[in-house]
């Protein structure tokens, strides 16, 4: 395969593209899923380079970031003057913002990085303007600076960055087709250009002007690529979990997906907690308890990434669980803690962990007889902002006690 081009067939290539795509929607796409771009495939017949990156890969995912660090750095120099070693070892420092987004410890770090592998690919393309890997890890280093800027609330430099991603990344798709791991940034867009305007009515009169997504068309695109990508499988398996979960809510088949990221990962925080949100979907309270209680475990074990965060939405499903198995006394220790929990970590705004624990707590008193403090929780949960419909319920429940 020819991985080099000239200066016109790029040109001409990019021309194709002569249709604007908003901003906003692709800064959406890229803050709205983990790792869009996250493993562009390598253009290599190496397999010792191939199998250090898959090693690397693994180790990120497991969060090993230590051993990871040694893995990509063999990359780096078996590979000194291409991006991937140095786009992978950044990878390591997203993943250590992302278990824990609220830690700004790591920003410079991660920004630092990523230029590094723009103007690292700039160089290349500069004299090789058709170089496929290039055009994929620049495309993925401006796209995750975007994403961390939406993260940190810098709204215009997270839509520029999405502009100046998205049409770089077609064009690596134009230049290798064949490529498995290329069908999931296209199956993503095909799939939330489609998705996009009905869950978010507000961003209809931006979306006049693009091409019309494909739903069903993404999805599969994603599946091919979660199964047959080279180093993109295990993003297109995420994507697909978090698809089938907050959009298709296909509970079943979210939960497959995350049991089977996390029994290949079992140190994954993030794919841990979407074992017990699938199981709370799916309505196994048995299960709810399990997979949340082992996850307090970790937390009280001090395993990576399971910090007061996640403790807080373990404690609150675990609390959830006893109190429909009436376990009443149980479930307010859980209830008292997240409500402590959330107390140290709403710095800005009340969550709704804190609003549904106070409301919960105001139901057990109500069936344990306490009515008076019932109403004083429910009066409480009031005087917070509205989460779902906790307003409605704290008012139904001043005039009428929660009953089992």
């Amino acid at each position: 395969m020819n991985l080099f081009y000239d200066e016109a067939t790029v040109v001409r290539l990019l021309l194709r593209m002569r249709w604007k795509t908003p901003v906003l929607l692709i800064t959406t796409v890229l803050v709205l899923l983990p790792g869009a771009n996250a493993r562009a495939q390598v253009s290599t017949d190496d397999s010792t380079f191939d199998a250090i990156t898959r090693q690397g890969i693994d180790e990120v995912y497991n969060l090993k970031f230590e051993e990871a660090e040694k893995t990509f750095h063999q990359l780096v120099i078996l590979r000194p003057g291409q991006p991937a070693g140095y786009f992978f070892q950044s990878m390591i420092t997203w993943w250590r913002i992302v278990i824990d987004m609220e830690d700004t410890h790591f920003d410079d770090r991660f920004l630092e990085g990523m230029d590094f592998v723009t103007d690292m690919c700039d160089s290349i393309l500069d004299k090789h303007p058709g170089d496929v890997t290039a055009l994929f890890f620049k495309g993925g280093a401006i796209g995750f600076k975007g994403r961390l800027e939406f993260h940190r609330n810098d709204y215009l430099s997270a839509a520029n960055a999405g502009r100046k991603a998205l049409p770089i990344v077609q064009a690596a798709s134009e230049l290798d087709p064949r490529n498995y791991d290329i069908l999931l940034g296209t199956g993503m867009y095909n799939y939330y250009a489609e998705v996009i305007p009905s869950e978010y009515p507000l961003l209809k009169p931006l979306l006049l002007f693009v091409p019309r997504g494909d739903r069903a068309k993404g999805l599969e695109q994603i599946a091919i690529a979660s199964e047959k990508g080279k180093y993109a499988s295990i993003e297109a398996s995420y994507l697909l979990l978090q698809i089938y979960y907050y959009y298709e809510k296909d509970y079943g088949k979210a939960l497959n997906l995350a049991f089977k990221l996390f029994k290949r990962f079992p140190d994954n925080v993030l794919f841990h907690r979407y074992c017990g949100r699938c199981e709370y979907s799916a309505g196994d309270w048995p299960a709810v308890r399990a997979v949340f209680g082992e996850i307090q475990q970790r937390v009280r074990a001090g395993q990576r990434g399971y910090n007061s965060g996640v403790e807080r939405e373990a404690t609150y499903y675990v609390g959830l669980s006893k109190m429909i198995q009436k376990n009443f006394d149980e479930a307010l220790v859980d209830f008292y803690r997240c409500d402590e929990l959330s107390r140290l970590l709403d710095t800005q705004e009340v969550s709704g962990f804190m609003v549904m624990s106070n409301l919960k707590i105001g139901q057990i008193y109500d069936l344990q007889g306490r009515r008076d403090a019932a109403v004083q929780q429910y009066k409480k949960v009031l005087a917070m902002k509205e989460y779902q419909d906790s307003h409605a319920q704290a008012e139904k429940f001043m005039n009428d006690p929660a009953t089992y």
